[in-house]
């Protein structure tokens, strides 16, 4: 972190927290930000579900939910974008305040309930943008028909998805984790897929999951994830436990992301990747903070790793460093290529 960027963020985090995420987006997508460019080596380049990415670290869905500043921060170092949660209308989301900083807890709790300005806006910004991006979905709050809010997103932007992730494991919008079970999620990715089979792009579909789950529900996802032939898991998304907090806004209501996600989200990947037999990919997402984070997660299962929280307390030029470091680490251990380290430290399932 740059001298520059440190007193930035102490400006920053004396405001609303919200107030001071729209600043510094505003701000990247000014260019008040370091831009080393991007950040790559052969062995930190890797093909996932059909796509490249100059490296495997990438930002996580709800950075930049509306997709203003994406070019900006692939300067910064990372090797591919989140956007979203995008709904097929647009929603102001849960009231103010709703984003809450645990500083001694390197976390924060959120519950905006897909703020988003809808897929008209989304489409005209990735239309400027010329590049893919990952594409978070969700559904609007008053839908009658949830899973048709996500093939809307499907047939509207897929020219523009480096991938897609259905989100259904926001714990902000009420009853769309009941979407992950069983019957309910059958329906929805069936419907999903035949949307996906449609379009002439034919991007990668991917499913986002919550990290309280119990071990059987996560081993049904995955089934129904492999009859269904998604591209891909994305583990976790943020947890409404509280265990071992400190911080006094830690009673909040929301998700929570940050470092206390950070086992639960290795533990869930790692199972995820035995019920998978290795052979789905794997985005692993949660608590990730350094380098050393990264590799763990890339060796248990990941192919792709996002954060969020971490840049909030360290930086946005915290993903170039991660990449470096993540870098250094397969120098260090001989390995020619991200994509040789991933699942080294799992056995796989009989």
């Amino acid at each position: 972190m740059t001298a520059a960027e440190r007193a930035a963020l102490a400006v920053l985090h004396r405001l609303d927290p919200e107030l001071s995420h729209d600043l510094a987006l505003r701000a990247l997508r000014s260019g008040l930000a370091p831009s080393p460019g991007q950040v790559t080596s052969n062995r930190l380049r890797t093909r996932v579900f059909g796509r490249d990415f100059p490296n495997p670290v990438g930002t996580a869905a709800g950075f930049d939910k509306n997709a203003i500043a994406v070019r900006q921060t692939l300067k910064t170092g990372f090797g591919f974008a989140e956007v979203g949660a995008v709904t097929p209308r647009p929603q102001p989301g849960n009231p103010k305040p709703r984003l809450f900083r645990l500083p001694a807890d390197q976390a924060i709790i959120n519950r905006f309930g897909f703020n988003n300005h809808g897929l008209e806006a989304m489409q005209a910004r990735l239309v400027a943008l010329g590049q893919p991006v990952g594409i978070n979905l969700g559904a609007n709050k008053d839908s009658e028909d949830r899973a048709a809010d996500y093939v809307a997103g499907v047939a509207a932007l897929s020219p523009y998805a480096l991938f897609f992730t259905v989100n259904v494991s926001s714990p902000n919008t009420a009853n769309l984790r009941n979407l992950q079970v069983g019957d309910a999620l059958s329906d929805l990715l069936g419907r999903v897929m035949d949307a996906r089979a449609q379009t002439a792009e034919r991007p990668p579909v991917l499913i986002k999951i919550a990290p309280d789950l119990s071990d059987a529900e996560l081993a049904k996802i995955a089934e129904i994830s492999v009859a269904h032939r998604l591209d891909g898991i994305v583990a976790t998304n943020t947890t409404i436990q509280r265990d071992g907090l400190t911080c006094r806004n830690a009673g909040e209501a929301g998700g929570l992301s940050g470092a206390p996600l950070r086992a639960r989200s290795l533990q869930v990947l790692r199972l995820l990747y035995r019920e998978t037999a290795g052979e789905m990919p794997l985005i692993g997402v949660g608590g990730i903070a350094s380098a050393e984070d990264a590799y763990a997660r890339i060796r248990a299962g990941a192919s792709l790793v996002q954060l969020y929280t971490a840049l909030i307390y360290r930086g946005i030029s915290l993903g170039a460093e991660i990449a470096r470091g993540l870098d250094d680490l397969l120098r260090r251990d001989g390995v020619a290529r991200v994509a040789d380290a991933v699942g080294t430290d799992q056995p796989i399932k009989a």
